[in-house]
């Protein structure tokens, strides 16, 4: 079968590699579609310290069941699909505990193991989700909106929340999305009009340009100087951490989805001064898959305007080198890989 293969960073080609061998438990899928995350461009950079090589990248997909053993799920043959791509080994503290999204010995398609950027893959049955009538397109959006709704789940977020997202790429839109099912006051910050325009289209109240104005300007007189509930960081970045601690109210919660390779330095004392709440996130759990899943099938969450393009598997190279120099405009490209 066919795989688009990063073999070394920078350099991405499309090999003839062996099928898959499906174990006992396990379904063979004919993969549909499947996204570029962030993840995926960073191995293609050098940039993902977790990433070995050569790699088939991609966690973010859907397909069709080619074969299927029997199960209790309803599923079979034909149905289009979406799988949970984390991969935890059960033994450890974390996954005794029932937090599998926290593995300590994680392992993520495209990332510590090989993804779904091929045609066919075989996945054990109880990680594979039914489609619900949802397209195949929609269905390779529900991972990173997952990643996004179970970060927005670490907070009780009220209705009456005035909450800030920090970032408007894909992750920190979806994360406004996951937010409007909750409350209706959300302002999304970031540097490129692009992107706010398309935050926007998804339903912010308010966005803020802090390259043009001071966010804790802006804060002050979107909240009467009480700052926001909860803050969502959803870039990585020092910067935007230190940004949602001075712009937190007291007592309010920090959501951290960005992944950051620098370090940040900052007097924790404003942490007790304010009392505030914390919370790290890190991919996602069987629920979240199952809402957003409903979300979408019910018309609560509209995830296609999240796409800025699709590419046939062999232009593959020309959507990583799209995002690579993305000015903001796009958000996300999808791959097509089977009909």
């Amino acid at each position: 079968m066919k795989a688009i293969v990063i073999s070394n960073p920078n350099e991405i080609e499309i090999r003839e590699v062996p099928m898959p061998k499906v174990k006992e438990g396990e379904a063979l899928l004919k993969v549909k579609y499947v996204g570029i995350c962030g993840a995926d461009l960073a191995s293609y950079t050098g940039n993902q310290p977790f990433t070995t090589y050569p790699r088939i990248p991609g966690h973010e997909f859907s397909a069709e069941i080619v074969t299927i053993p029997e199960n209790d799920r309803g599923l079979k043959a034909g149905d289009i699909v979406t799988c949970n791509p984390y991969f935890n080994c059960t033994e450890c503290y974390s996954c005794k505990r029932g937090f599998v999204n926290c593995c300590t010995d994680n392992q993520t398609m495209g990332v510590q193991r090989d993804g779904a950027f091929c045609e066919y893959i075989a996945m054990p049955v109880e990680r594979i989700y039914k489609g619900k009538g949802l397209s195949a397109q929609e269905l390779a959006l529900i991972e990173p909106f997952s990643i996004s709704q179970h970060a927005v789940s670490r907070a009780e977020i009220k209705e009456t929340d005035n909450v800030l997202v920090i970032g408007a790429g894909p992750i920190g839109l979806f994360a406004l999305l996951a937010a409007k099912q909750k409350c209706n006051k959300i302002v999304v910050a970031d540097i490129l009009d692009n992107r706010l325009a398309l935050a926007t289209e998804y339903g912010a109240d308010a966005v803020v340009n802090t390259k043009e104005k001071s966010l804790e300007e802006f804060t002050n007189e979107f909240t009467n100087g009480n700052g926001f509930d909860v803050c969502i960081e959803a870039c990585g970045a020092p910067e935007t951490f230190l940004g949602c601690i001075d712009n937190a109210a007291f007592a309010g919660n920090i959501i951290l989805i960005g992944n950051g390779k620098r370090e940040t330095t900052f007097n924790h004392s404003i942490l007790l001064k304010k009392e505030l709440n914390i919370h790290g996130s890190r991919n996602a759990l069987k629920d979240d898959f199952i809402n957003n899943i409903d979300l979408v099938a019910t018309g609560k969450a509209d995830v296609m305007k999240m796409v800025s393009g699709v590419y046939d598997m062999e232009n593959a190279i020309d959507a990583f080198e799209a995002l690579r120099n993305n000015n903001g405009t796009l958000a996300k490209l999808l791959i097509k890989i089977g009909d």
